[in-house]
């Protein structure tokens, strides 16, 4: 018997959770919703959920609370952040504490179901390749487990969102190859969506800020003038005609 992914959805509006419970069950999903925070939290910490849909404003713990604990889990479960709070500050927020993706309110639930769709095949997807690729990966003093989810550079551990180490396992596993900004979004984020290449702009920004020595100079992940980004395995190199710095492509 096929086994269902199991998703949890803590929302405090339950007009909105009726609706996405019933367009996720459509997809043959097992939901479960909570309305309270508390209660999302236990039921959180349960253990054997395949996706976290979480509201950020609710009764008793707050969401972003709940992100934070659910990071410090053993077993990674994907985020997907909705909340009325729709400013970059709270974006960003939910993100650095280890959102996967964030929508704000009004959103559309098919939009809401995609993202689902696709953040679940990405993390299979990431799943199979540390199957097959089984040991860490060092380039220029870069080192990547993909089993433990770490990175260092220069021996120092990276503070990494779980988007910028799939961002960042991604350009390392491809080293030389230019990548166009839907190319990222199609395989770091599982979608293609025009609109959302500032997306990509802003987790390199924040990548390059983290495991560059000088963000302005990137050495790491160069841009490609007109063409995308690509990943140099050893810093310093000199990269084909049309390599820039720290603009956008």
């Amino acid at each position: 018997m096929e086994h269902l992914k199991r998703i949890l959805l803590v929302e405090d509006d339950v007009g909105i959770a009726n609706v996405l419970a019933m367009h996720l069950r459509d997809e043959r999903y097992e939901v479960v919703h909570s309305a309270d925070g508390a209660e999302g939290l236990r039921l959180l910490e349960q253990g054997g959920w395949d996706a976290l849909v979480l509201d950020l404003m609710l009764p008793g713990v707050d969401g972003l609370e709940i992100c934070r604990r659910a990071r410090a889990m053993t077993r990674y479960t994907p985020i997907i952040i909705t909340s009325a709070r729709s400013s970059e500050v709270h974006r960003i927020l939910g993100l650095e504490l280890g959102a996967d993706d964030y929508l704000a309110k009004p959103f559309s639930v098919l939009e809401l179901v995609v993202r689902v769709k696709a953040l679940l095949r990405r993390v299979e997807a990431m799943a199979r390749d540390v199957r097959a690729d089984a040991g860490s990966l060092e380039l220029g003093g870069l080192t990547i487990d993909p089993l433990a989810r770490e990175a260092t550079v220069d021996g120092k551990r990276l503070d990494l969102t779980p988007r910028e180490f799939d961002l960042l396992y991604f350009f390392a596993r491809h080293p030389g190859k230019v990548f166009s900004r839907m190319d990222l979004l199609n395989a770091v984020w599982g979608y293609q969506h025009e609109g959302y290449e500032h997306t990509v702009n802003t987790h390199i920004n924040r990548l390059r800020s983290k495991i560059e020595a000088d963000p302005a100079q990137p050495q790491r992940i160069l841009t490609v003038w007109r063409r995308g980004y690509r990943f140099a395995a050893e810093p310093g190199a000199v990269g084909p005609v049309g390599s820039a710095g720290a603009g956008e492509p």
